[in-house]
């Protein structure tokens, strides 16, 4: 294990997001909020003290290579610093007590957008805007948006984006990897400039905009609001919103291939895409046949909510238009099935993926042909070409363990008092980066009323849900910390 070189990369990554809260700070002075500019430099200043620690512990030379494990450790302990350093504003101003801070800073940088604060009114605006700014570094990923902007990660830095990346396999647009990490996040700073344009377009203010083009886009669904879309009551607002979360939940690798000469037919002909939108379409009708059945509701109204919520939950954002913990059982199981299942992999958004789900599929009708002709070699293909065993392998590896952890991390909350459905809606919500849930965390409540236990185990479901458990679980076996270890 080279500790040096880990040192050096997080040193890296603690200085960077210590110079991006100079941006809040900024906008705090601008603003005249005197404390919160207090809090933002102070918390950047730490951050700086770290960097500055670590910098002189670590050694790296000029694009070296990254090792596996290395990558795998920079990866895990990387997120656990950024997610330290994000909590100091809300700490050092006293607005969330410690356990609370951390759970916000987690939440926006996972991008679940879970909210452990009852009223954010009482958040300065620049520390809201440093908390939509967590949901957005954290959306594409802080090892992709880091290696784009600082050039010292080197040739090695493929091996820190497949322990980051979401899906069952990291895929590489560009040759070079340092230029597939600005091509993703050239696609994802250009997708959040035309949400923030046309949300601005559409009737919100400067400050609104921002901060929701960058909760849109990253799939993190923190709004400035209490009551999120509810506050705007805005048809147009809503369908704009809908577009762009499901923009978002489209792979990004994607999106560079179709700027690059492909054209939409790269995105098109994507199978992982249409199939998301498929049950994105599948849903909507669902949901709006209960609800004008159920409820009474007509076309109009049915429509309305049912394509945003759906695109909503669909896409893990997590933005709210309607109380949905009010519509019918069978509505309600619908968009727990989408929380799920998440959006495409390579996205912003969370879940188990799409892509995993197809395979899964595809295998399961694999194993009833080979049933019936057991000479039959069988073969599973997405996009025309023939998926490896061992992505196969990974998908129904990465099924069990992530049904295993909703299971175990439900049992807990259960342990903890909470009622059977709301602990499953909350372990669903939290793995999947989701945010809202149903019951004790539903639409219109927040996660601050959970118990303290509840609230670690919250932490713990967000940050492994973020980095598709793996990478995190492979920090506590005592094998990778052995030296002279072969990897």
């Amino acid at each position: 294990m080279n500790l040096l070189l880990i040192a050096e990369v997080l040193a890296n990554l603690a200085l960077a997001v210590s110079a991006i809260l100079m941006l809040p700070f900024g906008y705090a002075v601008y603003l005249g909020e005197g404390q919160a500019a207090l809090d933002l430099i102070a918390s950047s200043f730490i951050g700086l003290a770290v960097g500055g620690i670590l910098k002189q512990k670590g050694k790296m030379e000029e694009n070296a290579d990254i090792p596996v494990r290395e990558g795998v450790a920079i990866t895990g302990l990387g997120w656990l610093i950024v997610n330290l350093i994000a909590t100091l504003p809300y700490l050092i101003g006293g607005y969330l007590d410690p356990l609370d801070s951390l759970a916000e800073a987690i939440s926006g940088l996972s991008g679940t957008g879970a909210a452990f604060i009852d009223d954010i009114g009482i958040l300065p605006q620049s520390i809201l805007l440093w908390r939509s700014l967590t949901n957005w570094l954290g959306g594409i990923g802080i090892i992709v948006i880091f290696m784009a902007l600082l050039p010292q990660f080197g040739r090695g830095g493929m091996n820190m984006m497949k322990a980051e990346s979401t899906g069952p396999a990291a895929e590489r647009q560009l040759p070079r990897i340092r230029d597939n990490a600005v091509a993703l996040f050239a696609v994802y700073m250009g997708f959040t400039l035309i949400a923030i344009l046309v949300y601005r377009l559409c009737g919100m203010n400067t400050y609104d905009d921002v901060s929701h083009g960058f909760t849109t886009i990253a799939t993190g669904g923190f709004s400035t609001n209490n009551d999120s879309f509810i506050h705007y009551n805005s048809p147009l607002l809503e369908a704009v919103a809908s577009f762009f979360m499901l923009v978002a939940s489209g792979s990004f690798g994607m999106y560079v291939l179709a700027f690059r000469g492909g054209g939409w037919r790269t995105v098109w002909k994507n199978t992982e895409f249409r199939a998301f939108l498929a049950l994105f379409a599948i849903a909507t009708v669902l949901i709006m046949t209960d609800l004008m059945t159920e409820l009474g509701w007509d076309f109009t109204k049915a429509l309305r909510y049912t394509v945003f919520q759906t695109a909503s939950l669909g896409s893990t954002t997590g933005y709210v238009s309607y109380d949905f913990d009010t519509w019918p059982s069978f509505s309600k199981g619908v968009l727990l099935l989408l929380m799920f299942m998440g959006g495409c992999a390579g996205s912003t958004a969370g879940g188990f993926k799409i892509i995993r789900l197809v395979i899964m599929v595809k295998l399961v009708r694999a194993l009833i042909w080979q049933k019936l002709h057991p000479n039959m070699v069988a073969s599973i293909r997405m996009n025309g070409n023939p998926v490896p065993g061992q992505i196969v392998f990974n998908v129904a590896r990465h099924f069990f363990v992530y049904v295993m952890m909703d299971v175990l991390f439900s049992f807990f909350l259960i342990a903890d008092g909470i009622s059977m459905i709301d602990a499953v809606s909350v372990g669903v919500s939290t793995m999947g980066s989701v945010g809202p849930g149903f019951g004790i965390a539903g639409a219109t409540s927040t996660y601050a009323i959970l118990p303290p236990f509840s609230k670690a185990v919250a932490c713990v479901s967000m940050f492994l849900g973020r980095l598709e458990i793996f990478t995190v679980l492979a920090l506590f076996t005592p094998e990778f910390w052995y030296k002279g270890k072969g990897w």
